[in-house]
């Protein structure tokens, strides 16, 4: 007596079609999800291997502490 797990269903995030999990499997058992299609999963490695994705690198100048107060060792001095 189990009960069916159903997933929310959910969109390719390069193409914007469906993407199911465990609809597309190549041969050795490796899945698409969550792009619709390993085409769609190797266009978003290639976007992460051409450095199309990035983490921001934090130069925001609110002082680099917490709450905007200045960093450790932070040599700047308020007058």
């Amino acid at each position: 007596m189990g009960t069916a797990r159903k997933s929310a269903p959910s969109t390719c995030p390069i193409c914007g079609k469906p993407a199911v999990p465990g609809a597309v499997v190549n041969a050795k058992g490796g899945d698409a999800f969550p792009f619709c299609s390993f085409r769609c999963q190797l266009i978003d490695l290639g976007r992460w291997l051409g450095e199309e994705y990035r983490v921001p690198d934090g130069d925001d100048q609110s002082g680099g502490g917490v709450d905007g107060a200045p960093a450790p060792g932070d040599d700047r001095s308020e007058t």
